[in-house]
């Protein structure tokens, strides 16, 4: 499970499982990803959802 994140610059991409952590990024400031970092856990839950819905089991 993870999710991409793209600014102006670059693209994150995060793991959502075991634990939120950076997959890789390209073009992103370390500022931006800590920011994309930020909004991933403070929305891990509805991305979760998201992601299930997307991807039933």
């Amino acid at each position: 499970m993870h999710v991409h994140v793209q600014s102006q610059h670059g693209e994150a991409k995060f793991w959502l499982k075991p634990t939120i952590e950076l997959a890789q990024h390209t073009g992103i400031s370390q500022r931006e990803i800590n920011a994309a970092l930020k909004l991933v856990k403070d929305n891990e839950q509805e991305i979760r959802i998201a992601w299930n819905r997307h991807f039933p089991s």
